[in-house]
């Protein structure tokens, strides 16, 4: 089994600023970032650095002056392939010669990501961008009874977005089921980047806990898939539907199937009076005394049913005094479950 640590990294390095409640408040904040924003394609010659108000910036043409933040800043750098703590140490009207002078030429358009008069992003012609708004599209649509995990020490959802990129912790808290005989639950990973800073991807998994810094223990089934914004990047959207649709096929069927057992066993009898039922306990390993005690306790609801003598030995187990004795009470009792599989 795997410890999933990719929620507990991202809980570490996210501001409140950042941190959404529910999945429907960071879908609406990634859509509104969405329409506020505009790709701008323009060529080397027309991207001209600016001092605003005494502030850097770049004035795009006919479209006027905008400015960076932190993100397409660094990308400025890179393109003028000038280290960006050196620049930072300049004044405003330096740091314009030095892109004036540093700045690629060439008739190849750059890609600008527009919101009001700030550049969120910087690319060439070999980027294609997807929206963060797009990629939740799918998780509501194919998801959408999964809900965040138990809020984090100091705050953290496992919903973000910031200036660089999104992620998403999703888990069906009533999707629980067993496994080879231990209970899991469904849960996915969503992340993406409308700015460049990272891939877009999902992985899907099923896990038995999830401790207060958003760690994923037991972890099993783990799926993931990844692509880079490159011209086919919007078909990711198709694999990441399908992934999120197995996940979801997978849980309502393993559901389905414990439903099943757990009907059968309510009608089914372990036996038909407590001598035969004490035998059966007996070859399952359940002591005398115990399973004495069982039998009371399923005889008041009426019938030595198997889910009746389960229910007992398990709520029996729970009042044993040392954990090795109330794990081994438990797995025999659910071993009874067996019988109708």
């Amino acid at each position: 089994m795997a410890t999933l640590k990719k929620a507990h990294q991202e809980l570490y390095r996210r501001s409140p600023d950042e941190t959404f409640s529910t999945l429907p408040d960071l879908i609406s904040h990634c859509v509104q970032q969405k329409e506020q924003s505009n790709d701008l394609w323009k060529p080397p010659a027309q991207i001209v650095p600016d001092l605003s108000d005494g502030q850097f910036g770049l004035k795009l043409a006919d479209d006027g002056a905008y400015h960076l933040n932190d993100w397409s800043f660094t990308q400025l750098c890179g393109l003028a392939r000038v280290n960006k703590e050196t620049v930072n140490r300049l004044s405003p009207e330096t740091i314009s010669r030095v892109f004036r002078e540093t700045l690629p030429t060439g008739n190849k358009p750059l890609q600008l990501l527009a919101s009001r008069n700030t550049v969120r992003s910087i690319h060439g012609v070999t980027y294609t961008r997807l929206w963060n708004a797009d990629l939740l599209s799918v998780a509501h649509e194919f998801a959408g009874d999964f809900t965040p995990p138990q809020t984090a020490d100091g705050g953290g959802t496992g919903l973000y977005a910031g200036e660089q990129d999104m992620f998403v912790f999703l888990i069906d808290p009533s999707g629980w089921t067993e496994i080879n005989g231990q209970a899991f639950a469904p849960g996915c990973f969503l992340w993406n980047s409308e700015v460049g800073r990272r891939s877009v991807g999902v992985s899907t998994f099923w896990f038995q806990r999830i401790c207060a810094n958003h760690i994923v223990w037991d972890a099993t089934e783990v799926v993931e898939f990844s692509r880079k914004h490159t011209a086919n990047v919007h078909e990711a959207l198709v694999e990441i539907r399908r992934t999120l649709e197995r996940l979801v096929s997978s849980r309502d069927a393993r559901r389905d199937g414990f439903a099943r057992v757990m009907r059968k066993a309510m009608q089914e009898r372990l036996g038909s009076d407590a001598d035969e039922v004490l035998e059966v306990l007996g070859k399952s390993g359940v002591g005398r005394r115990l399973a004495r005690q069982a039998l009371d306790i399923a005889q008041e609801q009426g019938a030595f049913t198997i889910f009746s003598v389960v229910d007992a030995l398990t709520r029996l187990a729970g009042s044993l005094p040392f954990a090795g004795e109330r794990l081994q009470a438990e797995v025999k009792a659910a071993s009874l479950l067996e019988l109708v599989a």
